[in-house]
C-alpha cells in the first residue's frame, strides 16, 4: 500500500534543505518547524431538510513573529489537519519572502460545497466563524478566500464577527465584496501576480511572449486570470484544464472565449471548438510547452509526472503542487521551477492592501493596488534571484532561505516569552 502523501512533511523537508544550503543550524530555525496553534472544531449545521450534520473544521496559526496571521479558508472534501498545517506554514513563508508584516495561518472545513444549498453554506460558514471567533480578528488572524470559498463566504464571516462584537469590523477578513469593504484588484490579484512573475522570468531569459507556449492546469480564479492576462500579453495558451478534464490546441486556444464559458459555470468537457482536442489531467501536465502553470491543488507534479514533463519552466500558481521527489527529478532535467511561496503571493499582497484600507477607512484606486502588487512581487523576485545566485541553489531553496532568515531574525529580536 502506497504511503499517504503528507504535505507538512514536504514543507519540513524543503525547510531543512534550504536552511542547510545557507549554513543555518537546526537550533537557529527549530521554532518555525512547529505551528504556534492548531484548532480543530466540530461544526453542526441544520440542513434544509431539518436534519443535522456535523462537519470537521480547522484553523492553524503557524507564526505571529512578523505580524498577525494571514491565510485562507478552504472548503473541500479532502481537507485534513496535515494539509491545513502545511498551507499555514507556506503562508508564513509567503508573507516573509515578499516582506509584508504578516505571519501565516490557514483554515478549512471537510466538505464538498457543491452539495450544499446557499442557505446551508451560509449556516455552515457562520457556525464555523463562531467556533474559531476567539482566535481571529484584524489584529490577530485575518482569513481570506481559498479553494471552495469566495467573496460571499468572506462577507458572511465578516458579518458574523461584527455582530458578535456589536459593530462593523471589515478588517477581520480580506477578499470581501467591494460593497462591504473589499479592494479593487483583489479577485485578480493571485493570477495577476503569476503573470507578473512569468513576464519577469521571460525577460530574464530573453524570451518574447509571442514565442512562448503555456499550459495551465486549473481554470479556477487563479488559473483563469493568469491564462487571460498572459494571453493578453501575447503568450500562446496551448492547454487548460478543470476538474472535468482538459482541452488542448497546439496553435493556441481562444482564452477570452473559454474564460467566458467557464464563468457560466460550465465544464471544459463540454467545450468544443475547431481544432480543440479533449485530454486528461496527465496529458495536460505533460503537454509540450515552454511554461507549465499548475494552478489546481497540491501534490500534482509527482516524481513520475516530473519524468514526463515536456516544458522548460514551471511557474507554480497552486500551493505545494510539486513534491520534494519531483523537485529532484526536475533539477536533474534542468527544468526551472519558480516556487509557489513567491509566484502565487499576489493574493496575500493585495489582501494586505485591502486590510490596510479597512484599518484606515480608505479606498485605493485599482491602479494604485496593481502598482503596489507589481512593486512587491518584482522586489521579492530580485531577492530570490540574488539568494539563488549567491548560494548556487534552486529558486525554491532560495525563496525558502529568504523567508527563513526573515522569520528567524524576527523571532530572535523578539525573544521567547516568558
Amino acid at each position: 500500500m502506497a504511503e499517504r502523501y503528507n504535505p507538512y512533511d514536504n514543507f519540513l523537508s524543503v525547510l531543512d534543505k534550504a536552511a542547510n544550503a545557507v549554513g543555518m543550524k537546526e537550533e537557529e530555525y527549530v521554532l518555525i518547524k512547529y505551528p504556534e496553534r492548531e484548532l480543530k472544531v466540530s461544526v453542526p449545521v441544520k440542513m434544509d431538510d431539518g436534519s443535522v450534520r456535523v462537519f470537521e473544521g480547522y484553523r492553524v496559526q503557524h507564526s505571529t513573529s512578523r505580524g498577525p496571521c494571514k491565510g485562507g479558508i478552504r472548503y473541500h472534501q479532502s481537507v485534513n489537519i496535515d494539509e491545513v498545517k502545511a498551507l499555514a506554514a507556506w503562508m508564513s513563508f509567503k508573507c516573509a519572502v515578499v516582506n509584508i508584516p504578516y505571519g501565516g495561518a490557514k483554515g478549512g472545513i471537510k466538505v464538498d460545497p457543491s452539495t450544499l444549498s446557499k442557505a446551508e453554506l451560509e449556516r455552515l460558514t457562520r457556525r464555523y466563524t463562531a467556533m474559531i471567533l476567539p482566535i481571529i480578528g484584524p489584529e490577530k488572524d485575518i482569513p481570506a478566500p481559498d479553494v471552495g470559498t469566495n467573496a460571499q463566504v468572506m462577507d458572511w464571516i465578516m458579518d458574523t464577527y461584527s455582530m458578535m462584537n456589536g459593530y462593523t469590523i471589515p478588517g477581520v477578513v480580506t477578499g470581501k465584496d467591494l460593497e462591504v469593504g473589499g479592494s479593487l484588484g483583489r479577485p485578480e490579484a493571485t493570477g495577476r501576480g503569476v503573470m507578473i512573475i512569468t513576464m519577469e522570468v521571460l525577460d530574464k531569459y530573453k524570451l518574447a511572449p509571442s514565442d512562448v507556449s503555456v499550459a495551465v492546469q486549473g481554470m479556477g480564479n487563479v488559473g483563469s486570470v493568469a491564462a487571460k492576462l498572459l494571453y493578453e500579453k501575447g503568450c500562446r495558451i496551448v492547454a487548460v484544464s478543470d476538474v472535468s478534464g482538459g482541452i488542448r490546441k497546439a496553435s493556441g486556444l481562444n482564452i477570452p472565449e473559454i474564460c467566458e464559458f467557464v464563468k457560466q459555470r460550465k465544464l471544459l468537457k463540454d467545450y468544443y471548438a475547431d481544432g480543440v482536442e479533449h485530454i486528461d489531467n496527465h496529458a495536460l501536465l505533460t503537454t509540450k510547452c515552454d511554461i507549465l502553470i499548475p494552478a489546481a491543488l497540491e501534490n500534482q507534479i509527482t516524481a513520475d509526472i516530473a519524468k514526463e514533463l515536456n516544458c522548460r519552466l514551471v511557474i507554480e500558481a497552486a500551493n505545494g503542487p510539486t513534491t520534494v521527489e519531483a523537485d529532484a527529478v526536475l533539477e536533474k532535467r534542468d527544468i526551472v521551477v519558480l516556487p509557489d511561496i513567491l509566484t502565487n503571493a499576489g493574493g496575500v499582497i493585495v489582501s494586505y492592501c485591502e486590510w490596510v484600507q479597512n484599518l484606515q477607512s480608505l479606498t485605493w484606486d485599482e491602479n494604485d493596488v496593481n502598482a503596489t502588487l507589481f512593486k512587491v512581487m518584482t522586489r521579492a523576485l530580485t531577492d530570490v534571484y540574488h539568494k539563488a545566485r549567491d548560494y548556487k541553489i534552486s529558486y525554491r531553496l532560495a525563496a525558502y532561505a529568504v523567508a527563513i532568515e526573515r522569520l528567524c531574525t524576527a523571532k530572535k529580536k523578539r525573544g521567547i516569552f516568558p
